[in-house]
């Protein structure tokens, strides 16, 4: 299918426990502690989708009843954007930047979260990426094409910053994401003597591992903090939703570049989760994307925190 360019509409992220923190309404944030790390969950917007985008390539006389159980529009979604800020000593990190200005017109309101929080681009001193779709990525610039967090350190999957650099990457994609191949190689150019690379189990930063979580993007990665027994799983996208990607997780998603390994990875990332109760950070779950995944007769399904 061809998508049409994405919007994110603002405002409507608004969580009981930002307003219990005293943060202004559409931008409201949960809080996780783990060990001595505290991990805020704040709102860059939601995005505005044709249900088709994810939906196509599934059995549609299926996914229909699932979609009603779960009160979901078959036609519209319009999933939260949930980026994680982490404080850990002298660190002061984000998981993704967001989209930034240049990806729709209501899109961008990340730094106005973080200004709720008394956080300025020039505190934040490591940005780890999940993968380098436009509204993960496209953030890293201000209005003026310069980079957003001058003192950051960057780090993202090499397999991931292969992908996107490599310059047939943008005739290989397809037209429909041609500008999101041409948006990254931009993006990351612009601070490729900045960044580093990291591969599956690594641990990036003391209490943050990597897991590779390929198919949703060559490269996707997903963030496992840990402080002894306690942990968090920042997924990125590898699960994009809360409801047919719970319940199917194995069918193939219209969002995802390599569909079929994708979900591979949901299938086992899915089963682990469930069996050790991670609580679990998603990028486009819903309400904060904070939660639990519980095994189900027929799936799973996603316990929001809160």
């Amino acid at each position: 299918m061809t998508v049409p360019r994405r919007t994110f509409v603002t405002g409507g992220a608004a969580l009981a426990a930002g307003a219990a923190l005293g943060l202004p309404a559409g931008l409201a944030c949960a809080q996780v502690a783990i060990g001595d790390m505290r991990i805020d969950v704040v709102s860059d917007g939601n995005l505005t989708l044709p249900g088709g985008f994810i939906f196509d390539p599934m059995p549609q006389d299926q996914l229909l009843p699932i979609l009603e159980k779960y009160g979901q529009s078959p036609d519209v979604l319009t999933p939260p954007c949930n980026v994680t800020l982490m404080r850990h000593g002298a660190r002061t990190v984000l998981f993704d930047v967001g989209s930034g200005p240049d990806f729709s017109p209501n899109s961008g309101i990340l730094l106005a979260s973080l200004e709720a929080l008394d956080v300025s681009p020039d505190d934040i001193t490591d940005i780890a990426f999940t993968h380098a779709h436009p509204d993960h990525l496209w953030g890293l610039l201000d209005d003026f094409d310069d980079p957003l967090f001058p003192t950051a350190n960057y780090m993202i999957g090499k397999a991931e910053w292969d992908y996107w650099m490599n310059p047939n990457t943008v005739d290989q994609i397809g037209e429909a994401r041609a500008s999101f191949a041409v948006g990254a190689q931009r993006r990351l150019g612009m601070i490729q003597d900045q960044i580093a690379f990291f591969d599956d189990g690594d641990e990036i930063m003391p209490g943050v591992a990597a897991r590779a979580t390929y198919g949703h993007t060559p490269g996707h990665m997903a963030l496992e903090v840990r402080s002894g027994t306690e942990a968090v799983m920042i997924l990125g996208d590898c699960i994009g939703n809360d409801h047919i990607a719970f319940a199917k997780p194995e069918w193939n998603s219209g969002s995802d570049q390599d569909p079929e390994t994708a979900a591979t990875t949901r299938l086992s990332l899915m089963d682990q989760l469930a069996h050790e109760q991670t609580r679990v950070i998603g990028y486009h779950l819903s309400g904060n994307g904070v939660g639990y995944v519980d095994k189900t007769a027929d799936g799973y399904a996603f316990v929001a925190e809160g």
